[in-house]
């Protein structure tokens, strides 16, 4: 298991619980971007599927994490999207 690997993700996953909370409350998009928020997300399964086809460990627990909050973001940018077109 690698600390600075364990850092980054720890550092990057500590953002998301912001974001997501964000996204709750404002009931808007602005300044959200669903193409970064699927490249993230694309990104974290990559990490999972490395981890359990090259070096497991428990940092795959951090991915899936991650992964699991990028993905609460992107439901809330369509229901925030279905709000706004909506309320228009």
């Amino acid at each position: 298991m690698s600390i600075f690997e364990m850092i980054m993700l720890v550092c990057f996953g500590a953002a998301w619980p912001f974001s997501i909370i964000k996204s709750y409350k404002s009931r808007d998009n602005n300044g959200k971007s669903v193409v970064f928020l699927f490249i993230v997300v694309i990104g974290y399964i990559s990490g999972i599927v490395h981890k359990l086809m090259y070096s497991s460990d428990g940092v795959i627990f951090l991915y899936i994490l991650n992964a699991i909050m990028v993905s609460t973001d992107i439901t809330l940018y369509y229901r925030n999207q279905r709000l706004m077109r909506e309320a228009a």
